[in-house]
């Protein structure tokens, strides 16, 4: 076999074996070890490769189908095993060196769509693959630079061309997509051929040419991406940079740039899908272009060429090439030319990946040049900014002309012959926004790097860095783009540079960009409001606030563009401008009051004072008067604004004010009080004229034709005109701003003269006006002085008049007030009561108020939307001034208001508005929450009025089962609501003794007399909810109790529709919500100061028996078998708190205890036995019934308890009633039990409702023998109940899963066991003693035991045993109280048998960790001082086994959450309860060793948080309780902390459209808790004083490895300034000096920020200090 295998490299050079049986033998030739050929592997490959030589040169002719053969056979072997196998063994095999030149030429022809004949793609792609995996193949291109450079050229573009073509179906394309996998060698190949050999030789020599095809195949980003790797490692060994440069800029830049456009530019879509580029893979590509643009355009050794080309030449040199084309390289000329060039990418992306790449290109050379610290470094910045004077003409921008030399002009030209000069190549809109966006890159990284330095620019540089940026703001002026957001964005930049770049056309940008803004798009507005903020607080730290609102006013006084300016102030401004008005001298701010107000009286004012014959003269064309005032009154109004906003955000004057300051305020006051004057004369001399005209025109044409658009214009005359309109509101504003600054002024400043002291000083002597100015003010307002009959708004015509006329009532109001002087005065009550009904507008309240309606507080946005929100707010915030002059029927106006708004957020449940924004219903929420409506008596009484008629209402809307005097009262009440119940009290039109009656009538009867409808129950939720709300203390005793009997009432007898659905259905489970809202809110009134005049009308026995005669009529319904679990726990709940509440509040206000007690206990015990004989036992219909007593039997019991010890008699009665109740509820609970045995439904409480009622019984004989006098006679009646139920919770604990309520209620019980026990044992006989003291013993170890085994349950999850542990820490504290050492040993032993390291390694985890829980638990116990001494004894050694356990269960990722943490979690507990406990300081660093093996990398965000926190809290525990250990283990802390902060630092990483919003929460809360930690950290600065500089290096290190989120972020940032803050200078240098390039980059960005926010808060700022 072996000689006619040795004849295939004969047959495969013979010229007569057919071409495809050649291939046949090369394939059978490499898999066969049969087949013997010297050097077999290099034999075929250079068969294969000669052959294709050989076709594509023409000089032999096959079928395409061996061609492709060939190539399949070709990229087979390359991505063999066997080669590769051979080619790790050492052995030498070479490829051909024409085979780099045929694959370049394959690729080509790939690249062009138009090429026919072409081998398929993905093969092409495949082979080269295959080449450039193996070093020693690859050698036929890195040994040849160029050819590298022509691989990734072509590799390059045919991404290019698959990335700039959509997803094609098959007939659109030429030939397969690229991406499409191609068809590989059969698994033969892949494996060696030792095995099967026979089988598979006929195999593959049948084998046709094209084998199957592979899904292996290569994408072709992963070809580029390999390439990419490959040519940089060949770029890094050139030793000629300019070559590299050279080539780079010839044949690369333009193909990267293309490749790096179309991967950012987010042009890869859904329609690339099939390409299987992921984010990942484009970062990668990303990245690999980055760096090997970067080495090869701005190396260090062409620094000098750079600046030869860039820097401008010496005065004394004359030999400065002139641009010849043989002279030196001329790098950015070169660079620049070749981004220019057109051809290399299609028309529409020439420009977008010019933009792109400029930017990359300026921060590539700001990387290499522009960081460079010490010597040179003002010209390497120098360099960087001629730099950037390249960049910008090449965007089509020409900011400057005279900024390039003519030589450089010329050099350009030289280099680049096909450039030519333009003048301005933008003017889409399209190619401006991606130009703007260009620019302000460039200039974001030109002040990120401080290239521009001001000083050194002005002596050193004749100011060229200002002179460019001062041409480039022209450009952007000239050519402004108010739409764009980057233009507003570019200027802000600019400003940051240096304000005097935007200083000369400030006037230009305060128009631009504020004052008549166009756009009102949410983002150009955004970008515009940070620009404006951006420019207030730079003057304000200037302290030139004043001289940028110069010619702020001075732009506002220019003539408007049209009459729809954009607000002057919104919201973000506004609050900017109060911050920036805060920070600097009051004389400015007065300065810039007065500023305005001479603009008001030299621009705005002649305008509107115009004479009435030149207003005659210009009428005669047309209407040019009245739009020249139109225009006047909308300067003023802005104005108005303007000083409103300035003097209301004005530091007050106060008694240590200097006296210059104080006069400068006063005479500003006095100019704008006259301006005022002025203001208000002029709208009244207009609007008579106005009127007189009006009424002249209409007269003269009523003897003519008086047609409609004449009645019009007359109707409109009487409305007033549009400037009359604002004019008048622009002078209330002022008005209003004028009052209250004065009176503030007034009140802080003794020095401050008041401008109405000063008129009333003025006509004092005039003993004509003996009346109080204020008076005369207010009866001004009142009667429309200030406001003309024609002018008066109204909230739907002008809202912003209406409300300022209501604050000008209120400000006069608080001067009468403040006066006192004409206060008690007959007419000065009835004027206030007129001026109170003002304010309040009872008639618009009318108008829809809902939630809807939303107001921001600023007074520039009021508008008819907003008004009622604004006007109810400004009636409550003054309601403590008002309330005492409005009527009876004004309060109940409120009321209704107040409810009804309340009601519509119940029933729409609006979503909680923006931030800062009010809405009605948020503003009577507060209120109704607030402490100020228990102080207003009387409103307060109008709210529950209001409330109980809307009960009524509702009431009288249900179907009556039968007639009752109630509903008559109801009925008679609200058929004269509007009539008689204004003037009415509450208890007036609810008469108690009526309800007391009927209640009365119901509980003897036991049957409902109404029926509520759905609707009714709904809306009676719905009030109950805003009751519920009210401080019953607040409440009158008339209106408490008359509440509370009406609410009663609903609970005795009504019934509702609800109760007779049991279908489950989501409406049957509103009456049991109706029914635990009503509980609940008498629970709440009973709590009432003035509750007890309840007691006064009914007998609280009578409350109790008809709240529980009621219940049980409720209890029989369909409604509670239908209702859930859940729903019927809640309603039990309530009704016990309301019996609880109830019987506290009988034997609180002692009233009549015994008899109530008494007559209540025995109606319980009646009603009982009488339940128990009703129930049949074969159904279980009434069971309910039964448990409802048994509810109420033990909620009565726990009430009666809590109040024995008050005193002998008190105590005397109570245990009295206790024994009567235990005796029905002991009989009752068998009675129960025996029904369930007897195959009865399952108690519809649950489990746990029975343990909880022998709880209580357990816990009421317990109480009732303490304060008995004869103890030794006392006994437990019911022990052997007690004990039943305890070795029925040994059997079912934890045989099977079980509820967690029943668990629960179980150890509370054995908790209350235990302690009968020990109570009892005591009390026993001496020969009885050590038969007690055994059975203490035996249920002390079977409580232990049954504890435990229920921790190490498998059916317990996480959550359980959290919910478990406060019950059992309770039971461990009872059992250990009084016990003795050998108790607690026995424990230990049971926790030392737990902490075993093998049943871990075993997978029995849950016993570990239930002893893990137990030792937990009980460090945190009470104990007796020789078991705490023997607990803390070894604590060390538990503490050593913890730490193992931990150690072993990191290793197992499975085990984080369910054991590794809450064992972290319990070394916390007993490191916190250890404090100075624990000698050896050693095992608490082993705590820290332990800390650092817990994962906390990949992981989900609910079990990372978890982690993180036990972390966390584990360090801060040793942090707090144990300072010696981290001043000896500093080192050893700090790496546990720095893991936390990388881990955060990690998994709070923006992810781009991976971010999920639910997960922001925890990252944000973790970042929180590194913040603390950090604090803490500066506070024990003894301890890390030495290592601050090396935490603050572990920050910038990780933090320049990601890019965190803004809101992490600012959290992580503000905790390394507490760090900072222990840093000494020498550690600031030491960190500027030892942190890596990228690193430093960070930490100075970090130190300025730091040394500009941080520190000047901490040190005071005295950079802007003049």
């Amino acid at each position: 076999m072996a000689a006619i295998y040795s004849g295939i490299h004969l047959k495969l050079k013979s010229p007569q074996t057919p071409w495809e049986d050649k291939l046949k033998l090369a394939r059978f030739a490499w898999i066969s070890s049969q087949c013997l050929l010297p050097n077999k592997e290099q034999v075929l490959l250079d068969w294969c490769t000669h052959a294709l030589t050989l076709k594509y040169n023409k000089k032999v002719e096959f079928s395409q189908d061996v061609l492709e053969g060939l190539w399949h056979y070709l990229d087979d072997v390359l991505h063999s095993r066997k080669l590769q196998s051979h080619l790790k063994q050492g052995k030498t095999i070479t490829l051909r060196l024409n085979m780099a030149q045929m694959l370049l030429e394959r690729l080509q022809e790939c690249a062009n769509a138009d090429s026919k004949h072409l081998v398929s793609v993905p093969t092409i792609l495949s082979v080269c693959q295959g080449i450039l995996s193996s070093p020693a193949l690859s050698s036929v291109f890195t040994t040849k630079y160029e050819l590298m450079v022509d691989l990734l050229v072509k590799v390059c573009s045919l991404a290019c061309r698959e990335l700039q073509q959509p997803s094609l179906t098959g007939h659109q394309k030429t030939n397969e997509p690229i991406m499409n996998q191609d068809e590989l060698v059969s698994e033969f190949l892949q494996t060696e051929p030792d095995v099967h050999l026979e089988n598979s030789q006929t195999e593959l020599i049948s084998a046709p040419s094209k084998p199957t095809k592979n899904l292996q195949s290569p994408n072709i980003f992963e070809v580029l991406l390999q390439v990419l790797s490959c040519y940089l490692s060949v770029q890094r060994q050139q030793a000629n940079p300019n070559r590299v440069f050279t080539m780079v800029t010839n044949q690369l830049i333009q193909p990267l740039v293309l490749l790096r456009h179309l991967l950012t530019s987010g042009e890869v879509t859904a329609s690339h899908t099939h390409l299987g580029l992921h984010q990942q893979m484009c970062r990668d590509i990303r990245t690999k272009i980055d760096t090997i643009l970067q080495l090869a355009l701005f190396p260090f050794e062409l620094l000098t060429l750079y600046k030869d080309e860039l820097l401008p030449a010496k005065e004394d040199s004359g030999k400065r090439a002139t641009g010849s084309a043989k002279g030196p390289l001329k790098p950015v000329s070169a660079a620049l030319c070749k981004l220019s060039a057109q051809g290399y990418c299609e028309p529409s992306l020439h420009y977008p990946v010019k933009s792109n790449s400029l930017s990359l290109l300026f921060k590539f050379f700001l990387e290499r040049y522009g960081k460079v610290k010490g010597e040179g470094e003002d010209e390497n910045k120098m360099l960087c900014f001629y730099f950037l004077t390249r960049l910008v003409p090449v965007l089509d921008l020409h900011p400057t002309q005279h900024s390039v030399s003519t030589a450089e002009a010329e050099s350009l030209g030289s280099v680049c012959p096909q450039r030519v000069k333009v003048t301005s190549a933008v003017s889409s809109p399209e190619s401006w926004s991606l130009a703007l966006l260009a620019v302000e890159s460039l200039l974001s990284q030109t002040l990120s790097v401080d290239i521009y330095n001001v000083a050194a620019d002005r002596i050193r540089h004749g100011e060229v860095q200002l002179s460019f940026y001062r041409a480039l703001t022209q450009l952007l002026f000239n050519e402004a783009q108010p739409s764009i957001p980057s233009w507003y964005r570019c200027l802000k930049v600019l400003l940051n540079l240096n304000h005097l770049i935007l200083e000369p056309d400030l006037d230009q940008l305060l128009s631009s960009a504020w004052v008549n803004a166009e756009c009102m798009e949410p983002r150009v507005q955004r970008a515009r409001q940070l620009m404006v903020c951006s420019l207030l607080q730079t003057y304000a730290k200037l302290r030139q606030l004043s001289r940028l609102f110069s010619e702020l006013v001075s732009v506002i006084c220019q003539p408007a563009l049209d009459n729809l300016r954009p607000p002057l102030l919104p919201e973000g401004i506004s609050t900017s401008l109060k911050t920036c008005l805060l920070g600097i001298p009051q004389s400015q701010v007065l300065e810039i009051c007065s500023l305005v107000l001479a603009s008001i009286r030299k621009f705005i004012l002649p305008d509107l004072l115009k004479e009435g014959t030149d207003a005659e003269k210009m009428e005669i064309d047309g209407e040019p008067t009245d739009q020249e005032m139109t225009d006047a009154s909308l300067k003023l109004s802005s104005l108005s604004q303007l000083l409103h906003a300035v003097l209301f955000n004005l530091k007050t004057l106060d008694n240590s004010s200097p006296v210059p300051l104080v006069r400068q305020s006063q005479d500003m006051m006095e100019r704008m009080q006259q301006l005022v004057q002025e203001l208000h004369s002029l709208t009244e001399n207009k609007s008579k004229e106005a009127d007189t005209s009006s009424v002249n025109e209409a007269t003269r044409n009523d003897r003519k034709c008086l047609n409609q658009e004449m009645l019009e214009k007359v109707s409109q005359s009487k409305k007033g005109s549009l400037w009359e309109q604002q004019t008048q509101e622009a002078a209330l504003l002022l008005r209003y701003t004028l009052i209250e600054v004065d009176t503030l002024f007034e009140i802080h400043c003794s020095k401050y003269l008041s401008l109405d002291s000063a008129h009333s000083a003025a006509k004092s002597i005039d003993q004509s006006c003996p009346r109080s100015l204020h008076v005369t003010r207010i009866e001004s307002l009142l009667s429309g002085e200030i406001s003309p009959a024609h002018l008066h708004p109204s909230p739907s015509s002008s809202p912003m008049r209406c409300l300022l006329l209501k604050l000008l009532t209120l400000q006069q109001m608080r001067k009468i007030f403040m006066d006192g002087t004409s206060f008690g005065e007959p007419t000065t009550t009835a004027l206030l009561q007129r001026a109170a009904q003002f304010i309040l507008a009872k008639p618009e309240f009318e108008m829809s108020l809902n939630g809807e309606q939303v107001w921001d507080l600023q007074m520039s946005s009021l508008d008819i939307s907003s008004y009622p929100v604004a006007h109810w707010y400004h009636v409550v915030s003054n309601l403590p001034l008002i309330i005492s002059h409005l009527s009876a029927e004004d309060m109940d106006c409120i009321a209704d208001v107040l409810v009804g708004s309340l009601l519509k957020r119940e029933i729409y449940k609006s979503e909680d508005q923006q931030l800062g924004s009010l809405t009605v219903s948020l503003i009577s929420s507060e209120l109704l929450q607030s402490s100020v409506l228990p102080e207003l008596p009387l409103l307060f009484s109008a709210v529950v009025k209001s409330l109980a008629l809307r009960i009524i209402h509702e009431v009288k809307a249900a179907h009556p089962l039968k007639v009752c005097r109630t509903l008559q009262m109801f009925q008679e009440i609200v058929t004269g609501v509007s009539e008689t119940n204004i003037s009415h009290s509450l208890s007036t039109l609810v008469k108690n003794e009526t309800l007391v009656e009927d209640v009365q009538a119901s509980t003897k009867t036991g049957e409902a007399s109404l029926l509520l409808s759905n609707t009714n129950v709904k809306e009676l939720v719905n009030i109950l909810q805003i009751l519920i709300k009210l401080n019953p203390d607040g409440m009158s005793s008339e209106d408490l109790s008359s509440i509370f009997l009406l609410l009663f009432s609903l609970l005795t007898f009504t019934s509702s529709q609800l109760d007779h659905m049991g279908d489950g259905t989501p409406e049957s489970e509103g009456g049991t919500l109706f029914l635990r809202k009503l509980l609940r809110t008498l629970a709440y009134l009973l709590g009432g100061r003035n509750i007890h005049s309840v007691l006064k009308v009914i007998h609280g026995a009578t409350l109790l028996q008809a709240s529980v005669s009621s219940l049980l009529l409720h209890s029989n319904s369909a409604k509670l078998e239908a209702a859930c679990s859940a729903d019927r726990l809640d309603l039990i709940e309530a009704i016990q708190d309301f019996i609880k509440s109830l019987v506290q509040l009988i034997i609180t206000r002692n009233s009549s205890v015994r008899l109530n007690l008494d007559q209540f206990t025995t109606y319980l015990s009646s009603a009982v036995v009488a339940s128990r004989k009703s129930t049949v036992p074969s159904s279980g219909a009434s069971i309910s019934s039964v448990h409802l007593l048994l509810a109420c039997l033990a909620a009565f019991s726990q009430a009666v308890t809590s109040n024995l010890g008050r005193n002998k008699q008190m105590d005397q009665t109570l245990t009295q009633m206790l024994a009567r109740t235990n005796v029905s509820l002991g009989p009752t609970v068998e009675f129960v039990l025996k029904q369930q045995a007897a195959a009865q439904p399952a108690c519809i409480f649950g489990q746990a409702f029975i343990v909880d009622v022998v709880r209580v019984m357990l816990h009421c004989e317990l109480s009732s023998l303490s304060v008995e006098e004869d103890k030794e006679c006392a006994t437990l009646s019911h022990m052997s109940l007690y004990q039943g139920f305890c070795h029925q919770i040994f059997r079912e604990i934890s045989s099977a899963q079980r509820p967690m309520d029943f668990l629960v209620s179980s150890l509370e019980f054995l908790s209350a066991f235990y302690k009968a026990v020990e109570e009892t044992e005591g009390e026993t006989k001496k020969e009885q003693e050590e038969v007690k003291k055994a059975g203490k013993e035996e249920v002390y170890i079977q409580i232990l035991q049954n504890v435990h085994r229920l921790l190490k349950a498998p059916w317990l999850s996480e959550e359980d045993v959290c919910k478990l542990e406060p019950a059992v820490q309770e039971l461990l504290c009872q059992l250990l109280e009084k016990s003795s050492a050998d108790k607690l040993n026995m424990l230990l032993l049971m926790v030392r048998d737990g902490l075993d390291i093998s049943k871990l390694g075993a997978g029995n985890y849950r016993e570990v960790l239930s002893a893990v829980i137990l030792i937990k638990l009980l460090s945190c116990c009470q104990l007796p001082e020789s078991c705490f001494k023997a607990l803390w004894l070894i604590a060390p050694q538990i503490i050593s086994a913890m730490v193992s356990l931990v150690r072993t269960s990191s290793q197992d990722v499975s085990l984080t959450l369910r054991f590794t943490l809450p064992t972290v979690t319990s070394m916390t507990t007993l490191l916190r309860q250890g404090e100075g406990l624990i000698p050896n300081h050693h095992h608490v660093v082993l705590v820290l060793g332990a800390l650092q093996s817990v994962p906390l990398n990949h992981m989900t965000p609910r079990v990372y948080e978890s982690a993180f926190l036990a972390v966390h809290e584990a360090l801060f525990a040793i942090l707090q309780c144990h300072p010696q250990v981290v001043l000896n283990a500093a080192p050893s802390f700090l790496n546990v902390f720095n893991r936390l902060l990388a881990s955060i630092m990690q998994e709070g990483r923006q992810r781009g459209d991976g971010d999920s919003g639910s997960d922001t929460g925890v990252y944000m809360q973790c970042s929180r808790l590194i913040e603390r930690m950090y604090s803490h950290i500066a506070a024990a600065a003894e301890s890390f004083t030495m290592l601050s500089a090396f935490m603050v290096a572990q920050y910038v290190t990780e933090l320049q490895k990601v890019t965190l989120r803004p809101d992490v972020k600012l959290h992580l940032t503000e905790g390394v300034y507490y760090i900072l803050d222990l840093c000494k200078e020498q550690d600031i240098k030491f960190l500027m000096a030892g942190l890596q390039m990228g690193v430093r980059e960070v930490f100075n960005e970090l130190y300025s920020s730091y040394t500009h926010y941080h520190k000047t808060q901490r040190q005071g700022e005295d950079k802007y200090t003049v």
